[in-house]
């Protein structure tokens, strides 16, 4: 079981992670949708596509753009379709 933490908080827990360039990426179904809120920060990449981020609420505080999905990847990574990942002291492990 991997879990993501923040805040003393759980935001995911998945037995069905995908590991892609040592991010575990969360099934969205195994994601507290209600601790994210939608980002209008974008990122590119090259093999996997366009990143749209999420920032995270915990316990009153915010994380700013600390979690990312590729909602319509590129072919070589749509494995990670429908998957979050994290960053920015999110626990992961």
């Amino acid at each position: 079981m991997v879990k993501a933490t923040w805040n003393g908080d759980v935001i995911a827990e998945s037995d069905n992670t995908v590991e892609v360039e040592g991010n575990h990426y969360f099934p969205q179904a195994d994601v507290k949708m209600d601790r994210l809120v939608p980002s209008d920060t974008k990122s590119h990449c090259p093999w996997k596509g366009e990143a749209s981020y999420y920032s995270i609420k915990a316990d009153g505080v915010t994380n700013a753009d600390a979690a990312w999905t590729y909602k319509e990847p590129k072919e070589a990574a749509s494995e990670i379709k429908d998957h979050i990942a994290f960053w920015k002291g999110v626990e992961v492990g």
